[in-house]
């Protein structure tokens, strides 16, 4: 019995050894860089924090198509899960997205900002543009702009994202069906 026991062990041991020399992870290019791209979940939860229990009422305008409504309500009424969802799914912070866009970084002094923008490389990847503005002086973040698209056999979707603290949430989204009519959903969120 020992000697089967002994016999399992080294051919465990052996085939442990064959896959992992014949691994075929490739090396991350990126090792030896430092850092990654702006981190929209990480924004959104600083954001969370930093306004979370303020007395903000908000007009809140729906348009569908040619279809428009709106109300007012106060930031304990919005549907944050959604919004911040949405905004989330644009993060492009994964080390995985490093050299998949080009950066540059403009002054901007009629608005008195320094504007980063993040532009897509590929045509394939979700969000293609991300411009953060923010004061020139006191460095805070005065907006984030979002542009993504997603193409599938059956549907072409564009969104243009606006997030400005304290002032404007926008989702803008127009869908190009292979069948049936195109769709343009805008929600504002103003601060009143």
């Amino acid at each position: 019995m020992h000697i089967i026991l002994r016999y399992f062990s080294i051919a465990a041991a052996v085939t442990g050894l064959f896959f992992a020399s014949c691994n075929n992870n490739k090396p991350d290019p990126f090792a030896n860089v430092k850092g990654t791209y702006f981190s929209i979940k990480k924004f959104a939860v600083d954001e969370w924090t930093t306004h979370a229990g303020e007395p903000i009422s908000f007009t809140k305008t729906v348009k569908l198509n040619d279809k428009t409504d709106s109300s007012v309500t106060n930031i304990e009424h919005i549907d944050w899960a959604a919004v911040i969802d949405i905004f989330a799914a644009t993060d492009i912070s994964d080390r995985k997205f490093l050299g998949q866009y080009t950066y540059n970084e403009i002054d901007d002094s009629f608005n008195r900002t320094h504007d980063f923008i993040y532009m897509a490389n590929d045509k394939d990847l979700f969000t293609q543009k991300l411009l953060i503005s923010m004061d020139m002086y006191t460095h805070e973040v005065k907006g984030v702009y979002v542009e993504t698209f997603k193409s599938t056999f059956w549907n072409k979707r564009q969104q243009k994202l606006l997030y400005s603290p304290v002032k404007t949430i926008q989702i803008q989204q127009y869908d190009m069906p292979l069948i049936g009519a195109k769709k343009e959903l805008v929600i504002k969120y103003k601060a009143i």
